[in-house]
This record gives C-alpha cells, sequence and structure tokens, in this order.
C-alpha cells in the first residue's frame, strides 16, 4: 500500500523536527499515533461487522429455501436376519497333539558352553569365579593408650 523506506522517513522526521520543533514534536507525534490507532480499531469493526452481516444474510437465505422432502423422512428399517444358506462344516483335520514333550526355546544369543573362551562375553554369567577356599576375619587389638 504505502511503500517508506528508512531514508523517506528519516526526511520526514527532520522536517517535522525543524517545523514543529523539539518541544510540540513529541506531543504531535503522540496524537499522530492514537489518531492512527483509533483508525485501526475502526477499520477493524467494521469489517466484523461487515462479516457479520454477511453470515447472518446467507443464515437467512439458507433458512428461507425449502428442503426436499427426501431430506425429513425417517430412514427405512434395516433388513431382517437372514441365517446363512450353508450349514456350519467341521474343520477337515483333527486336533494331533505333538509327538515330542515340550521344550522352552533358548534365548537366540546364548552359546553352547563347549569350546567356550574364559572372558568371552557369551559366557555363562560367573564362570571364571572361584569362591576364596579361606576366609580371614581381621581382628582389632586394643590399645593401652
Amino acid at each position: 500500500m504505502l511503500d517508506f523506506g528508512f531514508s523517506e522517513i528519516l526526511l520526514t522526521s527532520a522536517i517535522a523536527l525543524v517545523v514543529l520543533g523539539p518541544e510540540r514534536l513529541p506531543k504531535v507525534a503522540r496524537q499522530v499515533g492514537n489518531w492512527m490507532g483509533r483508525a485501526r480499531v475502526m477499520a477493524r469493526q467494521l469489517s466484523e461487522q461487515l462479516e457479520r452481516e454477511v453470515s447472518a444474510e446467507e443464515f437467512l437465505k439458507e433458512q428461507s429455501t425449502p428442503k426436499p422432502p427426501a431430506a425429513n423422512r425417517i430412514a427405512p428399517p434395516p433388513a431382517p436376519y437372514a441365517p446363512p444358506t450353508e450349514p456350519y462344516a467341521p474343520p477337515t483335520a483333527p486336533y494331533a497333539p505333538p509327538t515330542e514333550p515340550y521344550a522352552p526355546p533358548t534365548a537366540p544369543h546364548a552359546a553352547p558352553q563347549t569350546g567356550v573362551v574364559a572372558g568371552d562375553p557369551r559366557a555363562a554369567p560367573h564362570a571364571e569365579y572361584e569362591p576364596p577356599t579361606t576366609v580371614t576375619v581381621p581382628t582389632a587389638t586394643p590399645s593401652n593408650d
């Protein structure tokens, strides 16, 4: 709409400073800012009022048009239940129990214990740990200090 660059604003400010003087310039700038704010508020109120008027007119137009009679009818009831035409057929193959006893699955990362090198992360936990054969308990000697 209005294309003001920095140079135009600077030139206008310099002219306003010369014409109005440093005492009256802040008061005039404040008044101009208030007028511009009021103009924005009035423009926004006008556009909102126009939008309300247009929507109210469209609503009245929509209400005044007759609706087709099919829209006012109740939907027909659903069709009655019809049983299936084919009788129930059992599965073709009978159930056969397993021939081997159940074995729980093994972890996919577990390695067989044969040939496992000490320090291998796949080894069983604590495989290289050996408990101590003797336990020494430190005893405190009383001192006569």
